[in-house]
């Protein structure tokens, strides 16, 4: 019997599984958002927009995100839980028709020297598994090529590609004796400890200048094992110099170091390339064994397109699925913007941008579909010309059934999306609510901030101003640079651009000398855990703690929460932390305290009618008021205040914890605390990133005034406003690697656009609609 339906039969009810195609968030409060609730289609492009501050990470990332992590976290069994990061439920009453979030965020990649970009992507694995077999002659399993394991490592430089040397000229100066101060390691001085151990060993005469130690004295000063010794009846260790700081100094984290030693590590050690493996930091066999004539070394050296082209050429049927895959990987590389990168390039030393954009490739080429991909600014440290090539990424990865969860400020990629949910109106306490939630044409008719400056164009400079001398670079060489010759003008705004990968970054800091009166300011993470904030790392604190402390007779320490006055309870931590084995850890509220951190006595103590609590609770804005005139009137302070409301933190709360910035926040907090070195060259490195379309301009202002005050300031940066705002352009390219590192364009702006004869010189020709 036919089962079929007549015409005017009624059409099937649609599927109970095909009614969730929305991911719905009620009452989010993370960090600073208030109620929001949305309605995110799924299998879409969302962009969220919105002022640095604004709450989009907090919702994207520390809601939506978190929440699928953790639910997938719960799956595993309690046993493999313990193994895995615990994560807290986030801040919000309902989240709805959540999906597998894969993150791809900016977090730079870890800094372990033996980590690479070819380690980091598995392009490594699966090139050493083709030498092992394609090999001649060969050396043995797929491990014998790994330069992380023994059985392929150098045995010089244990697989680290270079050898450490210290400058024994930077520890002493040999014309004089010990007791004159011949050592000059910072902290090294006659009067402390480390002078008492050196003068009293008895290895040496203290009295006698360096030089004329004998060959035993020499030894015994520099490099002596250690060696138990009596001085004054206390029992002691005495320990040549070299090895003191080797252990002191040279194995810490060199970020890690107070800026005084730092740069003391910085003079006294110097990284050579190891001797015996060239740098390639394999051992003999591994680097005996050829596939037509390259061996794996030669093969991680290359320029990934130019890599993927010699993968092509492989042909055996023995690994011919593993060629192709590897040949995908690579050619994914290419895809991606990043065919200039090597495999052996140290992942620590990609930028923010690169960083995830090699996280990406993982993902290109994967055959899931129904996930919720969440990326936070992609198209950061990319040229107008790479941001359609992003733009393309993004929208493939939706096609293929995706949801695709997008933060950024730039309008090419905000033109893109097929719903866009702008957060503000303001940042931090005057932000966290949503503005607008729609079509991209509806943002642009609507009247939120995003809305308004979206088709922002800055004009170019009608005169711009004339240089009060140069800086000169000659034969510039680092990385793919080829024997630069350039004069980068000072008193003046000088931008440097050029797509991503030709060779900016190495013109810069490569090759301007670091030193007197060049003060750098790079895209580096602030460290700082949750214990630190805006007051701690600009040094606020220290000038506050003073000004508490005359006003009320007591000790300056009283007013720190890391340490005299911090609340016995929490330690100064304001909360409470349960720790839940395999469960997600607890946070509560010190009842003690209240979360103020402090000890109830200490908040007796007032200043200009507050208290320390109630300070740190301030904003910049509120602060800077305060300090500034009346009974709390503290110069220091105000000076340092100032400073952070001229890059636009006035809303950030002193005592907010540095965890919690987003990371345009930590960018203009870091250029807040340089602006008070001393230096007479300004070195930024895309101090755009993270900046919403509103805030590009009043970092124009900044870099004005800096300029105006008599400092040269030498950008390097791909936004079109801040190249349409420069006095002079250098233009690096044509393209990236090998195909970049040549000056293509010298000049000002308007000669830039009206010459069009770069990839620069086009799209800020269009950008300013010349």
């Amino acid at each position: 019997m036919s089962m079929a339906m007549s015409p005017d039969a009624q059409s099937p009810a649609p599927h109970a599984a095909d009614s969730h195609d929305l991911i719905r968030v009620q009452g989010a409060r993370e960090n600073n958002l208030k109620d929001v609730s949305i309605e995110i289609p799924k299998r879409r492009l969302t962009v969220f927009t919105g002022v640095s501050g604004s709450g989009k990470s907090s919702l994207v990332f520390g809601t939506i995100a978190a929440e699928s992590q953790r639910l997938i976290n719960e799956t595993y069994s309690a046993f493999v839980q313990g193994f895995m990061p615990t994560l807290a439920r986030p801040e919000v009453d309902v989240l709805e028709g959540l999906t597998t979030a894969i993150i791809v965020d900016q977090e730079r990649m870890g800094a372990n020297s033996r980590s690479t970009v070819g380690t980091a992507t598995d392009a490594n694995a699966m090139l050493r598994i083709v030498f092992s077999r394609l090999g001649e002659p060969s050396a043995g399993p797929s491990f014998h090529y790994s330069f992380n394991l023994p059985a392929g490592a150098c045995p010089r430089c244990e697989g680290m590609g270079s050898v450490t040397d210290i400058d024994l000229s930077q520890l002493y100066d040999d014309s004089k004796s010990l007791n004159e101060g011949a050592i000059t390691v910072p902290g090294y001085s006659m009067d402390g400890w480390y002078g008492r151990i050196f003068s009293g060993c008895g290895f040496f005469d203290p009295d006698k200048p360096i030089r004329d130690y004998t060959e035993t004295e020499l030894r015994d000063f520099l490099h002596r094992e250690p060696t138990k010794i009596k001085i004054d009846g206390i029992n002691l260790t005495y320990e040549g110099l070299v090895p003191k700081i080797q252990k002191s100094m040279l194995s810490k984290d060199k970020e890690a170091l107070q800026p005084h030693i730092r740069a003391f590590v910085e003079r006294a050690v110097t990284f050579t390339a190891c001797p015996e493996c060239g740098g390639s930091r394999l051992n003999e066999a591994a680097r005996s064994s050829r596939i037509k004539g390259v061996n794996i070394a030669d093969a991680c050296a290359m320029q990934i397109s130019d890599l993927a082209e010699w993968v092509r050429g492989l042909e055996d049927s023995s690994v011919a699925p593993l060629l192709a895959t590897l040949q995908q990987s690579l050619e994914s590389f290419v895809e991606i913007g990043l065919g200039y990168l090597s495999l052996d390039r140290p992942s620590g030393t990609l930028s923010g941008g690169e960083a995830q954009r090699v996280k990406m490739v993982r993902h290109l080429g994967s055959s899931l579909t129904d996930v919720t991909y969440v990326f936070d600014e992609p198209t950061t440290g990319l040229h107008p010309h790479d941001i359609q090539r992003m733009n393309d990424l993004l929208l493939r990865l939706r096609d293929k059934g995706n949801t695709v969860l997008v933060v950024e400020h730039k309008p090419e990629t905000i033109a893109i999306a097929d719903h866009v949910v702008d957060l503000g109106p303001g940042a931090g306490t005057a932000g966290g609510a949503v503005c607008f939630e729609g079509s991209v044409e509806g943002l642009r008719a609507g009247a939120t901030l995003t809305g308004r400056h979206l088709d922002d164009r800055a004009a170019l400079k009608q005169t711009v101003r004339t240089p009060s001398g140069v800086l000169q670079i000659r034969g510039a060489r680092a990385h793919n640079l080829r024997d630069v010759d350039v004069d980068i003008p000072l008193g003046v705004l000088a931008v440097v651009t050029g797509v991503a990968g030709s060779g900016k970054s190495s013109l810069v800091h490569g090759s301007i000398p670091a030193g007197a009166g060049v003060v750098s300011i790079g895209q580096g993470a602030i460290r700082g855990s949750r214990r630190s904030n805006p007051a701690t790392y600009t040094g606020l604190l220290e000038p506050i703690r003073k000004a508490f402390a005359k006003a009320n007779g007591v000790k300056p320490a009283l007013f720190s929460a890391n340490s005299a006055g911090a609340c016995p309870n929490c330690n100064g931590a304001g909360v409470i932390y349960t720790d839940l084995a395999m469960m997600a850890g607890v946070a509560t509220v010190c009842e003690e305290c209240g979360g103020k951190r402090f000890q109830a006595s200490v908040l007796e103590h007032r200043l200009g009618g507050r208290d320390i609590s109630e300070v740190l609770a301030m904003s910049v804005s509120e602060a800077e008021e305060f300090f500034g005139a009346g009974a709390a009137r503290t110069p220091a302070a105000h000076a340092i205040l100032g400073r952070l409301a001229d890059v636009g933190l006035g809303y950030l709360s002193l005592g907010q914890p540095l965890t919690t910035l987003s990371g345009g926040e930590r960018q203009r907090l870091k250029l807040a605390t340089h602006m008070a070195d001393k230096g007479g060259v300004y070195v930024l490195d895309e101090p755009t990133t993270g900046l919403h379309l509103a805030d590009v301009e009043q970092l124009l202002g900044l870099l004005d005034r800096l300029v105006d005050s008599g400092k040269s300031v030498i950008v390097v940066e791909h936004h079109q406003a801040v190249m349409a705002h420069a006095d002079w352009i250098i233009d690096l390219g044509p393209g990236a690697g090998h195909d970049g590192g040549r000056i293509v364009f010298e000049g000002t702006p308007a000669d830039l656009v009206a010459a069009r004869s770069t990839l620069t010189g086009e799209h800020l020709a269009a950008y300013v609609g010349a």
